[in-house]
């Protein structure tokens, strides 16, 4: 009884699971709010050139 007890304690294959869930969530944060970032920017250099396509046309 003491042994399996023992093991349980001395295992380290769950924590390692638990720290390759906690670098994945992190790596998915990081990848999320990179993609909102360039993607606000990406929408503003659009908005940009639509606006000055269409005060081209409109003269």
């Amino acid at each position: 009884m003491f042994r399996k007890i023992k093991n349980f304690l001395v295992e380290t294959e769950a924590a390692t699971a638990v720290e390759y869930a906690v670098l994945l969530v992190l790596i998915a944060g990081a990848i999320i709010a990179s993609i909102q970032a360039v993607g606000g920017a990406a929408g503003a250099y659009w908005d940009y050139n639509r606006n000055g396509i269409e005060e081209a046309f409109d003269q």
